[in-house]
Formats: structure tokens, C-alpha cells, sequence
């Protein structure tokens, strides 16, 4: 890393030697060290805006012609940012960025390089339908390829079999997906500048959080202030078409910092022309610095970045595992949970297109807290609505209640016990015994650990169901308002639901 420390200080880049270092960690790969206890708020490096790599920095997207770049469509989703690089890439020495691309890693343990053989050990998981592989390879194939051989003078032919393979691609693709930052504009900054100009800095320390994690799959913190959010390229595809990502970039130096649940002690901020990584709490001599992805499940720690986390949890009574993981169960589950045989009817359909049309989520989450999701059992109140019924519920544009009784009870377990059978094996203890065998690979390893994981979860709903049903009975047998108020309680008390996200 000699080499890429010195490249980054020749160009712009301040590195406080004396407090971090570089080095591998076992089980964690390249990171950063305290060198001696560090104290909170101290700024560990900075970097200027134009040591960033974007299609803002990359001089590309101007010498092929913005015209021509919007005409192939490379302004849109991720296809340009990956076109930028492996053009910078290619470069070699006379290139910018050559040494810090040089220092990025060529393999991964994310499951868009896993076999068949191992994708199906995924089967069920929130992971499979997310990966985009097939997606990723049409942008290839339709976007990137046809503009490479519209412009020979920029990507020479006896070059492309080099930079420019669809393996190349998915390296690069997975080098953003993992590492990269939004970096939003500073206002009153132009689009499309290829270099950076100083100006007088009238903005007084005005710092933004750039720290939620790779931009690559971003959530909105809707909290007003400049946070970097990270940006899905496997999200929704309608809005990847439409989304601004020219504030996608790579940030050499920012990389090399690992994330862990619940570990992180740095922050990435950003000025008006300079990132700079700042201590969020005092780090002593020896232990790692950590930046933050955001507390992710481990079905997106492994899509994303090729690891999981297993740490002590409660809702596991203390034994290894990610208290962030969910169940994702999708809206047509429970549509044939409920209706079976008779669920493309035109009078379900109605339904389910009003419910979709009224904001109504297509997936629902369960996670480790044990309280059902209340949109579920709306929606599954919804199917069950008489017509009449249904014709005053469409009137008052209003979903059904979020009520749970005992019609609505066997249907949620039903769900449950439905998702449970879409996994390779719906057994919690013969994946229990299958994370003790010392021949696994990394790879299925990996995968049972996102399954039981989510396997334990389900588990922990069909608990929950099962305590209602009790309240439930009980307040049958004793007639006890205050009761009943706590067992519709148990299924109202959040809403946890989404889009659906592929």
C-alpha cells in the first residue's frame, strides 16, 4: 500500500501518519488501525473533491460528447460510472487514478460471481432476486459495448478484450457496489466538471455526513440535512432510470475502512472542496477504525460486500447472529394464502390493484421485533372483505383495520408457514448442524447463516402468533376488553412494510 499512500498525498490528499495505519485483519481483509489512541473528533485524512473518481471528475463523459453519452444512455443507472472507470483503468500509468484503481480488489465473495450450485443454496432468502446479474448484463450488452465500439479512438481495439470483458465489467460493477460514497454536489457546483477549480470558501463549516455507506444501495434518511445516502443499483428499476447518479463516486483513502455492526468510530464528512474523516469517539492503540454501511441484514451484507455478521442477540437469547435481519414476504404470498385457486379472479384483482394504487406495499417485513406487520393483516382483511363490504371500503378510500381475530389468525400462519417451505430446507436445526461442519466453503457457509437467520425469524413470528392465539382464547373465555385492546395491540403496533426491491 506504499504506493498508494504516496500517490494519494502527491495528489492533494493529507494523511495523519502518526495516528493511522494500514493493515489486514483476519477475517476482515485490508483496513485501518489506530496507531495510538486517537481522541473523538479528530480528523484522520482529507482529500479534495477532484481526487474523487465520478463521471463529475472523469474526464470520459466530455471527450466522448455529452450528446452522444446521454444517446447511449449512459447518464442512466450505474452503466457510465463503470464505463468511467474501466476507461481510467485502461490508462495505465498516464491515468489519474491508475495507482488507486490498482490497489481495489479483483475478487469477490458477493453472490453475482457464485455458481448455480451455490444460488441455490440462497433459494428463499431475501438475497436471489436482488442480485441483477441478468439485469447488469443487458446494460453490458445493450448500453456499454455498442458505445466502446462507436469511439476506437478512445478505447483501442487491442485493448478490449482486456478492460473492457463483461467480466471486467462485474468487478468494476461490484468495486462501486461495495466501496462507493454520494458525494452530493456543493451548490452553485457545475455538472459535468472534469476538474476542480479553488474558490473562495464563503461557506462556514458546513459539514455533511457521508457516511450511510456504499452509494451503490441507498435509503432516504429524510432528515433535511446533507447525508450521504447510498444509492441501489439493483433497486427499483423505474426509478434507477429516472435517479440523478452523477453524485455516485469512488473515494480512495475512505475504502479502506471496514464496517461492523455497531462498531463504527469514523465518519466521512464533506465540505465545499475537500471529504474529510473525522473520529466519532476516542479509538485506542490497536483496535480497528470503522466507517458505517448502515445495520444491514445479512442478506444485503452478503449481496453487497461478500460477509455476514454474527454477533450476540437478543432476540436469539444471546447466540450469534444479526439483529438486523428481516423476512421479506411478498404481497402475492399472501394473495394465495388467502384466495388459493381463485386469486387472479377479477374480484381479488380489484382489490389488489386499489391497495397498490392507494400506496398499499407489495412486500412486507418481519423482522426480530415481535409484533407482526399491520399492513399484512390489512391487506389480508382486504381479500377478505364481502363485496359490499369492498364497494364501502373503495368509497371511503381507507384499507380495512389492521384487526386480528380469529379469522385473520390462520391465515397468518398459513403465510408464515408458506414462506418457511420457499427455502432449500425449512428445518431451523438441520442448518443449525450444518454451520458445524469444518468442510464448509465460504460460500455456503455464507448462505446458510443468511437462511437460519431468516429461518429464526419466521420462527420467532409463529411464536408471536402463537401467544396471540392464546391472549385471543382468553379473552373469548373471559370477556376482558382491556385483554382484547392488548391482543389487537400485538399486530397494530407497527407498520412494517415496502415496495418490493429487486
Amino acid at each position: 500500500m506504499d504506493d498508494f499512500v504516496a500517490w494519494f498525498q502527491h495528489n492533494g490528499g493529507v494523511l495523519d501518519t502518526s495516528m493511522m495505519g494500514i493493515t489486514n485483519f483476519p477475517g476482515s481483509g485490508r483496513g485501518a488501525i489506530a496507531l495510538q489512541d486517537i481522541p473523538e473528533n479528530h480528523t484522520l485524512f482529507t482529500l479534495p473533491r477532484s481526487l474523487t473518481l465520478s463521471t463529475q471528475t472523469s474526464t470520459l463523459p466530455a471527450a466522448f460528447g455529452l450528446e452522444a453519452w446521454r444517446k447511449h444512455k449512459l447518464h442512466k443507472g450505474w452503466v457510465g460510472l463503470i464505463l468511467c472507470m474501466m476507461w481510467e483503468e485502461a490508462q495505465g500509468n498516464k491515468g489519474k487514478w491508475f495507482t488507486y484503481l490498482a490497489s481495489l480488489p479483483t475478487q469477490f465473495d458477493t453472490p453475482i460471481f457464485w455458481s448455480d450450485e451455490e444460488l441455490q443454496e440462497l433459494r428463499g432468502t431475501a438475497v436471489v432476486d436482488k442480485i441483477g446479474r441478468d439485469e447488469a448484463e443487458r446494460d453490458y450488452r445493450e448500453k456499454l459495448a455498442p458505445a466502446v465500439k462507436t469511439r476506437p479512438d478512445l478505447f483501442s481495439s487491442d485493448q478490449i478484450d482486456t478492460w473492457y470483458t463483461l467480466h471486467r465489467y462485474h468487478i468494476t460493477g461490484s468495486r462501486i457496489l461495495s466501496r462507493s460514497f454520494n458525494v452530493e454536489k456543493w451548490e452553485g457546483e457545475v455538472e459535468q466538471e472534469a476538474e476542480y477549480v479553488p474558490e473562495e470558501d464563503d461557506n462556514k463549516d458546513t459539514k455533511a455526513n457521508t457516511s450511510i455507506g456504499s452509494a451503490m444501495d441507498v435509503d432516504d434518511l429524510g432528515d433535511g440535512g446533507k447525508v450521504v445516502d447510498e444509492e441501489s443499483s439493483d433497486g427499483d428499476g423505474d426509478d434507477e432510470e429516472t435517479e440523478d447518479t452523477s453524485d455516485i463516486a469512488m473515494v480512495p483513502m475512505a475504502d479502506i475502512l471496514n464496517a461492523r455492526y455497531d462498531s463504527v468510530n469514523a465518519k466521512l464528512f464533506y465540505e465545499k472542496h475537500h471529504l474529510s474523516m473525522v473520529t466519532t469517539k476516542p479509538i485506542k492503540a490497536g483496535e480497528q477504525i470503522f466507517n458505517t454501511y448502515g445495520d444491514l441484514p445479512n442478506s444485503d451484507l452478503l449481496r453487497r460486500y461478500g460477509h455476514v455478521d454474527l454477533v450476540p442477540c437478543p432476540h436469539l437469547k444471546g447466540a450469534l447472529g444479526n439483529s438486523q435481519d428481516v423476512v421479506e414476504i411478498r404481497a402475492d404470498l399472501a394473495v394465495n394464502a388467502v384466495c388459493g385457486d381463485i386469486s387472479n379472479s377479477e374480484t381479488y384483482q380489484q382489490r389488489i390493484d386499489w391497495w397498490l394504487d392507494e400506496g398499499g406495499d407489495d412486500v412486507f417485513i418481519i423482522d426480530a421485533d415481535p409484533i407482526l406487520p399491520a399492513a399484512l393483516t390489512s391487506f389480508i382483511r382486504l381479500l377478505l372483505l364481502s363485496q359490499e363490504e369492498w364497494e364501502k371500503t373503495r368509497e371511503k378510500g381507507r384499507p380495512p383495520k389492521a384487526k386480528f381475530d380469529l379469522q385473520v389468525s390462520p391465515l397468518l400462519r398459513r403465510i408464515l408457514e408458506m414462506r418457511l417451505t420457499s427455502y432449500e430446507t425449512p428445518d431451523l436445526e438441520v442448518d443449525a448442524k450444518l454451520l458445524a461442519s469444518e468442510s464448509l466453503t465460504l460460500n455456503k457457509r455464507h448462505a446458510i447463516i443468511v437462511r437460519l437467520g431468516e429461518k429464526q425469524i419466521l420462527a420467532g413470528a409463529l411464536e408471536t402468533l402463537r401467544l396471540m392465539d392464546a391472549a385471543l382464547s382468553d379473552v373469548g373465555s373471559n370477556g376482558s376488553k382491556d385483554k382484547k385492546r392488548v391482543v389487537s395491540g400485538g399486530t397494530t403496533g407497527g407498520a412494517k412494510s415496502k415496495k418490493a426491491r429487486h
